[in-house]
């Protein structure tokens, strides 16, 4: 039996594991951790849970399919929930938009509180769908680094409507166009967040992502994020998938050109196909540092990371939902600091999801368990002390003068994460959440291959790698992958 080895066990990495063993691999999984996950994993504190990382879930069929091709009904092992409500937004003018799933409600929500005719929001969702149908063959489910994909006939398709894809607009032209309130403006461009890029300046190609929230859908698996973890893991394990944990991979063993095997704790472990789940800019720098570097990919600029704090708070806010925003009042300038000027803007905006709203138990009795969130600059050697305590006061402020409380003496619990404990702890290059940024028009082709053009049996997954960060695109990078093997 041929032996494959994978190198982290990030969400792309327990995906393909399961898709290796069922191609009839002996599948190893070498982590550095004590647990599966990578980003995707969760913090108990004091009777308080929180998912540690990723907390909005689009596109479940990229789950259910792993289940699927093993023989299993999804719904036996993964059970989840469509949200009512996507994200309820807030200004610091009193303004408060909730975002229904209900296209028709969010229009007419919208035009209600903002004025905005809701054909605008109903055309915009449809332009998105139009972007995904596109593109998303063509850049989710396919290499972009293999000929074939340029010559299919959905390729010569989408050709013909490039001007209509967004690709020579930015995210924040394109939704001026769409739309005449700022407000609405705003909205739309946070999706640029979603793979940690500027609405200024990342291609309108992005404009696909509200068609995966609003017309496919935004989702909660009923157990939490970190089910999405376990129950793969699971999967993977009845497979006879062999998982290391605690295991560090020290360098990737390359013979002749091609991969022979890994070097973990000084021992060699061969095999016949190695992929890498490891950052991909941390990989080459590390288990692949006397291997040819890709020195123009490796110079990208990287992607914003996140400055969190979990917070246990002892009381109820029945006006928050599972996914809530906090508003700046000047977006522009909070990206010039984040991209330009590598800080932190005094007036964040503010992610604040907590899953307590559908999991009462992740908090005790009359408490709810806030993952509070800003977007900020990945790891420079910024003086990251100060700016934390910074930040945190402006947030508490924020969350006063909003939800007209008084957040410090709720704080019941804290765990902070940082761009530095999120490169320490997933190995992600300068903390940054989704490797390279995608702040031109080019990004989509300055992402690493999902195969090594220079060594042969050497393969990629992961948010580093195409087709991008975030679950459902590190699912497709392991099924990407898995079908080049």
């Amino acid at each position: 039996m041929k032996k494959a080895l994978i190198i982290g066990s990030g969400i792309a990495g327990i995906a393909a594991s399961i898709r290796l063993a069922l191609k009839g691999y002996h599948v190893e999984v070498f982590e550095s951790n004590a647990y599966p996950g990578g980003k995707l994993s969760e913090i108990e504190i004091q009777g308080y849970r929180f998912d540690a990382g990723p907390s909005l879930f689009t596109l479940p069929e990229q789950v259910e399919e792993l289940f699927r091709l093993a023989g299993h009904k999804p719904e036996d092992h993964f059970e989840y929930l469509k949200l009512e409500v996507a994200c309820h937004y807030f200004w610091e003018d009193g303004k408060r938009i909730q975002a229904w799933a209900d296209i028709n409600r969010f229009a007419d929500e919208v035009e209600t509180k903002l004025g905005e005719p809701a054909s605008h929001i109903r055309e915009a969702l449809k332009r998105s769908a139009f972007i995904y149908d596109h593109l998303a063959p063509l850049f989710m489910h396919r290499s972009l680094h293999r000929l074939g994909t340029w010559t299919n006939p959905q390729a010569l398709k989408s050709y013909l409507k490039m001007g209509k894809l967004g690709i020579f607009s930015t995210m924040n032209k394109a939704n001026e166009r769409q739309f005449s309130h700022p407000k609405l403006v705003q909205l739309f461009n946070r999706y640029a967040t979603y793979n940690g890029s500027n609405p200024y300046e990342t291609p309108a190609t992005l404009n696909i992502i509200p068609h995966l929230e609003f017309n496919i859908g935004a989702f909660f698996p009923k157990k939490g994020m970190h089910d999405i973890t376990l129950s793969l893991y699971r999967l993977a394990k009845s497979l006879e998938v062999s998982y290391h944990f605690n295991s560090p991979v020290e360098e990737i063993l390359v013979e002749n050109g091609k991969a022979v095997g890994i070097l973990a704790k000084g021992q060699e472990i061969r095999g016949d196909v190695v992929v890498n789940n490891m950052d991909m800019v941390n990989a080459y720098k590390t288990i692949l540092r006397k291997q040819k570097q890709p020195k123009f990919l490796l110079d990208q600029p990287k992607s914003s990371s996140a400055l969190i704090f979990y917070w246990g708070i002892k009381a109820k806010f029945p006006e928050l939902e599972l996914h809530n925003i906090l508003f700046s009042d000047d977006y522009r300038t909070e990206f010039e600091h984040i991209f330009k000027k590598g800080s932190i803007y005094h007036d964040p905006t503010v992610y604040i999801n907590i899953t307590s709203v559908y999991k009462e138990d992740d908090a005790p009795a009359g408490c709810m368990n806030w993952f509070t969130m800003i977007n900020v600059p990945n790891n420079q050697g910024q003086n990251w002390d100060e700016l934390i305590a910074a930040a945190r006061k402006t947030i508490i402020e924020k969350v006063n003068r909003i939800l007209k409380t008084d957040l410090e003496p709720l704080i019941e619990v804290e765990e902070i994460l940082d761009p530095r404990t999120i490169e320490s702890k997933t190995s992600s290059a300068q903390g940054a959440l989704y490797g390279n940024s995608s702040n031109n028009k080019f990004a989509a082709f300055l992402r690493h291959a999902n195969f090594s053009s220079d060594i042969k049996n050497l393969y990629f997954c992961g948010g580093s790698v195409h087709p991008g960060g975030g679950i459902p695109l590190s699912l497709l990078s392991a099924k990407i992958m898995a079908e080049m093997i």
